[in-house]
């Protein structure tokens, strides 16, 4: 078995309408789990969802929905994404159950207590965002008739606005396109930060701090053929490491001169380098990296003693384990480590960091989203909103912190967008209409300040349909508001524009602990139906570029969807119930206001 990985004890399946559900105990050392399908136990092998990076998953319990499923299950543990997946346990035999069109959907029940209060509620998405290299923040032309560089801006305002975003991800902080580094007749160096000062308070008029990814390889360093990234740099590694390490501790100082340590320690952050451990960003290899790594930190530390040091940035949880061998053997500083990973849930990374003696050190997953694939139609979809909000509840469970890929359609690694709606990485749209995975996090941002405890059971509890709830602290007379999201949806991509009625559930909420009285309900929703920006764009007869008056008339929907709902009278058991029809691919935001005095929490 690779990598000395055990795999799980015992796996338990439940069979469920349209999906197969799996369970099995946590192993200790596990990072994730593969889950392993077949025809018959000879035939088992790795389950691939289609996310397009990683076969691994995180989630217990984990249901299989393809249209495909049934059959031999058995799952391997994977302790590092180096080692790979051990030898799968014990096989398992399951199949779906079929949905009888006569009957209701399948019910899941969601228990909230609003006495069970878990203490502040985690909020991932908020320590950071992704967003196009800095002086896309500059730039003056235009994409589909609206400005870039504004509207970058003003999708900066937004997400920190409306998701509480406190920090912003950029490529090319030393890039060419700021100008930053050339080199006189006889060689020496010449620093210049002028545009970056000129972006970097353009990044604090937003309200929020940068996370300053330390790349790419300016020309002037970079010894020939150049490998090309973008306008922004190069992939070469410096052909002088002196050269470049004094560009960087030039840097800090003058960070630390323009803008002050009080300013710095607001959330400041350097990160070395993006994604080396693809061809694509690093021409180098593992150990050109780790040179890199050190010298760079090495000058961090001369300008400024406590700046936050962050990596490796590696693409699919590349190279950690090497990285942290490394930086233990070198001494080098790393107070952050940043993984990046599209299509599964971030992964638990708390084994890897106590193997390796770091176990309080933080972990940013400072890339993350459905896909990795440019232009991919899922972007656009519904289909995003409950695997973003999964990920957001598996990451607040490890006390890890997610970047979604990106803040804004304006994004053009691989070209400008085609379209309004086009496959765009972004939260936002060209001209900053948002997206269901925007709303997805908008969703969640509307917790309340305190955790309440979720209990979720039925047909795909957990693995299809999940809950999160908070509440507001009790206002001076007493009263509160109690807030959930539930969602519905699978890990599975292959499928995703597909409308599967035998993935429907009926939810119904009970919610416990409340105070007696009327509450008025607010419930909001997005799905294929609503809050779906490609779809008013369809509807609206947009091919392209929406005219002048769609564009009035998608900024005139651009609000998250309500439903229309009745007030609930909460008895004197404290108890209240709800019920809603919730297909796959939605999400919904349940709040219960208190709308008389005698109502409190």
């Amino acid at each position: 078995m690779s990598g000395g990985a055990i795999p799980p004890a015992s796996v338990h399946v439940v069979s469920g309408v349209g999906q197969v559900t799996l369970t099995w105990p946590a192993a200790d050392d596990a990072v994730g789990y593969v889950v392993h399908h077949g025809e018959s136990p000879d035939t088992l092998a790795p389950l691939d969802h289609g996310g397009g990076d990683l076969l691994v998953v995180p989630c217990r319990p984990y249901a299989d929905a393809r249209r495909t499923a049934g059959g031999w299950y058995a799952v391997a543990s994977v302790r590092s994404i180096e080692e790979g997946c051990g030898a799968p346990g014990e096989p398992v035999f399951a199949e779906p159950l079929p949905r009888d069109p006569s009957g209701p959907a399948p019910e899941v029940v969601v228990r909230v207590d609003v006495a069970d209060r878990r203490g502040e509620l985690p909020r991932p998405w908020r320590t950071c965002i992704g967003s196009e290299h800095l002086s896309h923040l500059l730039c003056e032309e235009e994409s589909g008739g609206r400005p870039i560089g504004a509207e970058s801006v003003a999708a900066l305002v937004r997400v920190h606005g409306e998701l509480g975003v406190r920090r912003v991800r950029a490529h090319g902080t030393l890039g060419d396109d700021m100008g930053v580094y050339r080199e006189d007749t006889d060689g020496t160096p010449l620093h210049d930060f002028t545009g970056l000062d000129t972006v970097l308070d353009t990044v604090l008029s937003t309200g929020m701090r940068p996370v300053l990814e330390l790349g790419f390889t300016p020309r002037a360093l970079a010894d020939r053929p150049h490998h090309e990234i973008t306008a922004a740099g190069l992939s070469n590694p410096p052909r002088d490491l002196e050269h470049w390490t004094g560009l960087v501790e030039a840097f800090v100082t003058h960070l630390r001169e323009r803008y002050g340590d009080e300013e710095l320690a607001r959330g400041w952050v350097l990160e070395v380098w993006n994604e080396p451990n693809l061809g694509c960003f690093w021409a180098g290899d593992q150990d050109d990296y780790l040179r890199l790594y050190d010298a760079t930190a090495a000058a961090v530390r001369r300008a400024h003693p406590t700046l936050p040091l962050a990596g490796p940035a590696t693409a699919a949880v590349g190279w950690l384990d090497a990285v942290l061998e490394h930086v233990g053997n070198s001494g080098a500083d790393l107070d952050i480590v940043t993984p990046h990973a599209y299509g599964i849930p971030p992964l638990d990374l708390r084994p890897v960091l106590e193997r390796h003696g770091k176990p309080d050190t933080a972990v940013w997953w400072t890339e993350w989203g459905p896909t990795p694939t440019h232009f991919a139609p899922v972007n656009d979809h519904p289909w995003t909103v409950p695997f973003t909000a999964r990920g957001m509840l598996t990451a607040a469970r490890t006390g890890a912190s997610v970047a979604c890929w990106v803040s804004s359609d304006h994004f053009e690694e691989l070209g400008r967008p085609p379209g309004l709606v086009h496959g765009g990485f972004g939260l936002l749209s060209v001209g900053n209409l948002a997206k269901p995975r925007f709303w997805a996090l908008y969703a969640l941002e509307q917790l309340g300040d305190e955790e309440i405890g979720v209990r979720v059971s039925g047909d795909g509890a957990d693995s299809l349909v999940q809950g999160w709830a908070g509440a507001d602290p009790a206002a001076a007379d007493g009263t509160g508001r109690l807030a959930v999201t539930v969602w519905n949806g699978t890990l599975q991509q292959h499928d995703w524009a597909e409308e599967r009625d035998d993935l429907r559930r009926v939810v119904r909420i009970e919610a416990a602990g409340l105070p007696a009285g009327r509450y008025a309900v607010r419930h909001r929703r997005v799905d294929p139906d609503h809050s779906h920006l490609a779809r008013h764009a369809a509807d609206l007869g947009v091919e392209q570029w929406p005219d002048e008056q769609q564009w009035k008339e998608l900024v005139a929907r651009d609000v998250m969807a309500e439903l229309p709902h009745e007030p609930v009278e909460v008895a004197s058991d404290g108890t209240a119930m709800l019920e809603l029809d919730l297909p796959t691919s939605a999400l919904s935001l349940i709040e219960l206001i208190p709308v008389d005095p005698e109502a409190t929490a």
